[in-house]
């Protein structure tokens, strides 16, 4: 038997379709290919069988749902061509959204937040600065920095920066443009309290005694 890559690839596409329909009738979620294969096969089966365009699209619509498909999978699927063998001739197939979301689907990177505001370290003592970039380029500070270790550049009251780090979210941070005074909230450092790594002026716990006192005179040097 001679088959053209065209066979080949329908072969292919309908292993994958029943590997599809194998797994649904098992109770099992359909994966991204999975999902798009089933599509894509009964899409050219209905064409193959002189199913009118309009009613093709509207069966593949009807072929899946979102609670038979791996999280994230349906919101994956969102636009899937398909050149279909008509017996008039080869069209093009177009299917949008072909499987509903559903309510409860989540999208891929999504954020899905409660219905009340968190609080950002609730309780803990808070300190505001005035910051100055005396340099001549922006230097962004992220939350996780101690921001006594900061760029020499920001002119801040820095003995009262010890041990604290910004009061934002995780992963966010603020940019200092050259010469602009930024206010800045800070909180104190949670957990063990100790400070590797930065510029290098603590490497070690931060309440320990003399620590401030050297960070600064070697700060200063």
């Amino acid at each position: 038997m001679n088959l053209t890559p065209t066979e080949m690839e329908r072969l292919t596409l309908f292993s994958a379709a029943e590997m599809a329909r194998r797994n649904l009738r098992e109770g099992i979620p359909l994966s991204h290919p999975e999902a798009v294969a089933l599509l894509a096969d009964e899409v050219m089966l209905a064409a193959r069988k002189n199913v009118p365009y309009d009613e093709v699209i509207d069966r593949a619509a009807a072929l899946l749902r979102a609670e038979q498909c791996e999280p994230g999978v349906p919101d994956m699927v969102r636009i899937v061509t398909i050149d279909a063998p008509f017996p008039d001739g080869t069209k093009l197939v177009t299917l949008i959204d072909p499987i509903d979301l559903g309510e409860t689907a989540f999208r891929p990177g999504e954020v899905i937040v409660g219905d009340e505001p968190v609080e950002l370290f609730p309780g803990a003592e808070r300190v505001t600065l005035t910051v100055v970039n005396r340099g001549d380029r922006d230097v962004q500070v992220r939350s996780q920095s101690h921001f006594f270790e900061t760029n020499p550049a920001l002119e801040f009251d820095r003995r009262a920066a010890w041990g604290r780090k910004l009061d934002v979210p995780s992963g966010a941070g603020v940019r200092f443009e050259p010469g602009i005074p930024v206010d800045v909230t800070l909180v104190p450092m949670a957990g063990a309290r100790i400070a590797q790594g930065f510029s290098g002026l603590v490497d070690g716990p931060l309440d320990a005694d003399g620590a401030l006192e050297a960070a600064s005179s070697e700060g200063a040097a």
